[in-house]
């Protein structure tokens, strides 16, 4: 009789397609807001898969949180430089 994997090895071969698709479509920090958000809803997709293995949706959490962290750099950066236009027509710093 054929010797059985653990369900870890079989699921981990398994790997599902939505989960590839995250892991290539994940963009470095350098990415525009709109390419992280896109990278952001395939890691959501992946990790709502039935089927992921525990160690990989942690995977997937981190890589995420990553993103969400270069993003929120991104709008910081984008905060500092944004200036208002008064009723004169004067520029200030915008300020919270």
């Amino acid at each position: 009789m054929g010797k059985k994997e653990p369900d870890k090895e079989r699921l981990e071969k398994r790997q599902p397609e939505k989960e590839m698709r995250a892991e290539k479509e994940q963009p470095e920090s350098g990415g525009t807001l709109e390419d992280i958000f896109a990278g952001l809803e395939s890691v959501i997709e992946a990790m709502e898969q039935p089927d992921v293995p525990l160690e990989k949706a942690f995977e997937l959490y981190h890589h995420g949180m990553d993103m969400l962290k270069s993003c929120n750099d991104k709008i910081d950066k984008i905060e500092k430089k944004m200036l208002v236009l008064d009723d004169e027509g004067e520029l200030y710093e915008f300020d919270e």
